[in-house]
């Protein structure tokens, strides 16, 4: 399809027919990502609000579908890469946002903490050099007041606040633990996201959401027989 042939059909977006309106939206949605850019081409030209407000729609649409259509294929080709599923997830928002820009911001937290970093010290020294460097250096703290705010599941913006909510945190902090060679794993408690240190001689669990707080497995089976009760 030409790109004559493009503009042509969005201008059927502003037809009265809602019937033309659906076709005209499916057929541009089947065409896939590639006609993203020429979409937010025409948003800027055109000053007809409906038509606006329905390639504003579309675009989300698309955005969507090809966020979903490269998680799956981050899930079936290359889900060891952490950093990748989160740099994707937040490009729906920010589509420009480079993998190398987010990379290069978490390098930075895994070069100071390598500096300092000793894997002879027992676990918990090894989790308290890490807490010292990701919460006091580098100042990451839990973002209480805006708890569901959308910026706490986006890479970036967590990177650039230094506030984010249990999962986003937990992911960060895990991506620059894994780079130490630390055995840290996810846990998905109830109502909470936190972090366990797993090797062969030890097991303790890390709440990053509260600046690192070191806990047992009978703390959580004291959390979870609390939630019971309620």
């Amino acid at each position: 399809m030409t790109a004559n042939e493009i503009k042509a059909l969005v201008s059927l977006l502003d037809d009265d027919d809602k019937e033309i309106v659906n076709h005209v939206a499916q057929k541009i949605v089947s065409m896939g990502e590639v006609i993203i850019p020429f979409l937010e081409t025409e948003w800027e030209n055109n000053f007809n609000p409906n038509v606006q407000k329905r390639i504003e729609e579309l675009l989300h649409t698309l955005q969507f579908n090809t966020l979903g259509h490269r998680l799956q294929q981050w899930k079936d080709e290359d889900q060891e890469d952490l950093l990748k599923g989160v740099w994707l997830l937040a490009t729906y928002q920010y589509p420009e946002l480079a993998y190398k820009q987010v990379k290069k911001e978490v390098d930075k937290i895994y070069y100071d903490a390598w500096l300092s970093h000793r894997s002879y010290v027992s676990p918990f020294d090894q989790v308290k050099n890490l807490n010292n460097v990701f919460f006091n250096k580098f100042g990451f703290t839990s973002n209480i007041q805006n708890f569901h705010a959308v910026g706490n599941s986006m890479i970036n913006i967590v990177l650039e606040s230094r506030r984010g909510n249990p999962i986003s945190l937990c992911v960060l902090y895990m991506l620059v633990a894994r780079k130490l060679k630390m055995p840290v794993f996810g846990v998905n408690l109830p109502n909470l996201f936190v972090l366990t240190f797993k090797s062969e001689e030890v097991q303790f669990y890390i709440n990053v959401f509260n600046k690192g707080l070191v806990f047992s497995r009978g703390d959580i089976d004291s959390y979870i027989a609390q939630l019971d009760r309620k």
